[in-house]
């Protein structure tokens, strides 16, 4: 029987969403939330010893500390798999899911398995060192998911060969394997420029990365007429960090009321950001959303005028379908308000 330790967050150990995820690790007997499903796809053949919880803030703001609780509580069930997760498009828990997987990995040496959306920045991040079902971007895809987890977690357990991604189900490693092919390459190779040019589905044998293409605006004619406006994802909020933004994976931005305001001093304003040192950005918030300098072009007639409101977020480990999200929202309100120019910045 292979022993299995799961590990999840609080929102799925039913302790609470957001106002929750400062918990701090702890373990318990046996499957707690989604390992009731895996426990079932697993049975006759693993067991899940124990799962262990812990919030998601927790462990991505006390890295150190959370990754040697936890391994201290895997280490207690001498167990032969590790699985987290299943995390799909929850940034801060993808991430916690890839970090302490890795961890285990490397200090316990036993197979280790986690389950994300491909868009979950804990996927960008592991997926050279990890096997990650794919999933879908929310919950609502647990169904598929956790038989898909069942089925390498078996064959993970019992030092079975795994095949390619495609087979298995996890997501894209970046890994090559030679094989020996039944015809040569130049054979292969001009196959599939033909089924290409005839319009037929072919599959290629080196996957090109997807990049966005995003032609650029016509350039400002007059910006001493223009409005503009400063977004960043810098984590620039007023003091306090009234709307909590997460220090990392975030899952909001705010907006914030700049009417009047020529400088964002260290009494007034700070950075929410946990990717960078905060020292000089919270000596002087100006350094990442230059108000002072605008206010001063504003005056001089070198732009129209400055937005009223800026927006902020943070960029460290946040999901691409988070960021469209927010870019999405914050544009409408700026062509709303008649913006015609915006300064982004980043750190």
């Amino acid at each position: 029987m292979i022993r299995i330790v799961h590990y999840i967050n609080q929102f799925f150990a039913n302790i609470g969403g957001e106002e929750m995820a400062h918990v701090k690790p702890e373990v318990r007997e046996g499957f707690v939330g989604p390992g009731m499903g895996l426990a079932k796809l697993l049975k006759g053949e693993a067991e899940i010893v124990a799962t262990v919880i812990c919030g998601d803030s927790y462990f991505n703001e006390n890295l150190d500390e959370a990754k040697s609780e936890v391994i201290e509580m895997v280490k207690k069930y001498k167990p032969d798999l590790f699985i987290a997760g299943p995390a799909f498009n929850a940034g801060r828990y993808g991430v916690a899911c890839g970090t302490i997987a890795k961890e285990v990995q490397e200090q316990l040496n036993i197979p280790v398995l986690t389950a994300m959306y491909i868009e979950n920045p804990g996927a960008d991040m592991y997926k050279k060192n990890l096997y990650i079902v794919e999933t879908r971007n929310s919950a609502a895809g647990m169904r598929t998911a956790l038989p898909a987890i069942a089925k390498l977690a078996k064959k993970l357990g019992n030092g079975e060969e795994i095949l390619g991604p495609k087979e298995e189900g996890y997501i894209e490693r970046g890994i090559r394997k030679n094989y020996f092919a039944s015809e040569r390459g130049s054979k292969r190779a001009v196959d599939m420029l033909v089924k290409k040019l005839s319009g037929e589905e072919f599959e290629t044998e080196f996957k090109m990365p997807v990049f966005d293409r995003v032609d650029p605006q016509p350039a400002v004619k007059d910006i001493t007429k223009v409005k503009v406006a400063l977004v960043t994802s810098g984590g620039t909020v007023p003091k306090g960090n009234p709307d909590h933004i997460e220090s990392s994976s975030a899952s909001k931005y705010g907006e914030y009321d700049i009417e009047g305001v020529m400088d964002l001093t260290s009494e007034t304003y700070e950075t929410a950001h946990g990717g960078y040192d905060p020292t000089y950005a919270n000596t002087d918030s100006d350094r990442v959303l230059p108000v002072d300098v605008l206010r001063k072009m504003e005056k001089e007639g070198k732009i129209g005028s400055l937005h009223k409101y800026f927006y902020s977020t943070v960029g460290n480990g946040t999901a691409v379908a988070s960021s469209k999200k927010f870019g999405e929202e914050i544009a409408k309100k700026l062509v709303a308000d008649g913006v015609e120019a915006v300064i982004l910045t980043s750190t």
